[in-house]
């Protein structure tokens, strides 16, 4: 029997990536699954894996609204709300922006790694609040850690985790809040619009994925599957119980190298 039989789920950037592996490894647990991506042309393929779909923007709020709507019509109810999606910004240093730049891409990042997870815990707590369920965010080596990103990426990540410690103190006692901090991972995650980065992809450039690899202590870039055993983790109520406020962290040993 799987870890999450019973567990319904809404899981954001689910489309590729980290997201795509947790909504995979979700349903061989044994969970009902809303997948929230932001192209409609992704739906398909969700659709046909057994998922309920919405299609939108993690930055507006109707698009979390719409997600728990979704799972308390297709399955009665929400337990865990995963907080994926998220833009990074290709080590982009603030120098090396305009002042126009820098405030449209942290307008945007922020959107959409912070605001996104916050609109999402914020729409799904009545429900999670009846479930006794949890919000799991993907946080980065970058919530610990210069390094990670630029400077817009890594003060998002750094928020990130702050709002985990401060929703699972809000929300106590009857719904939890952690976090995955996964380090470098051989992902398409993009970039801004505002940067010029919405059709690039970290795993586009061989090179740097080589330069990240070479920073690790485990001497590798990771895949998805690497991290998606501690989204099953937190969201099994009998298995993390007693977590709450936690960002763990699963990035091959580059916290600890520094």
């Amino acid at each position: 029997m799987g870890r999450l039989v019973g567990c319904r789920a809404v899981v954001t950037g689910a489309g590729a990536g980290i997201g795509r592996a947790v909504v995979r490894r979700y349903l061989a647990e044994g969970a009902a699954v809303v997948a929230v991506v932001r192209q409609a042309d992704e739906a398909a393929a969700l659709e046909s894996e057994g998922c309920a779909v919405v299609v939108g923007d993690v930055a507006e709020y109707q698009t979390a609204a719409r997600a728990v709507a979704a799972a308390e019509q297709a399955y009665g109810g929400l337990d865990v709300y995963v907080a994926n999606a998220g833009l990074w910004d290709f080590h982009k240093r603030a120098e090396r922006q305009t002042p126009q730049e820098l405030a449209a891409a942290f307008d945007e990042i922020f959107a959409v790694n912070v605001k996104g997870a916050l609109y999402g815990a914020h729409a799904a707590l009545a429900a999670l609040t009846t479930s006794l369920g949890s919000v799991i965010v993907t946080g980065s080596n970058a919530s610990f850690r210069a390094g990670g990103g630029g400077a817009l990426y890594t003060a998002s990540k750094f928020a990130l985790r702050g709002l985990v410690m401060q929703l699972a103190k809000e929300f106590a006692p009857k719904v939890r809040v952690n976090g995955v901090a996964p380090g470098a991972t051989d992902t398409g995650i993009s970039g801004p619009a505002a940067l010029d980065q919405r059709e690039h992809t970290m795993n586009s450039d061989p090179a740097r994925m080589a330069a990240m690899a070479a920073h690790i202590p485990l001497g590798r870039v990771s895949v998805p599957d690497d991290h998606v055993s501690l989204y099953v983790l937190l969201a099994a109520r009998a298995e993390s119980a007693y977590v709450t406020g936690a960002m763990l962290l699963s990035d091959g040993g580059l916290t600890i190298s520094v």
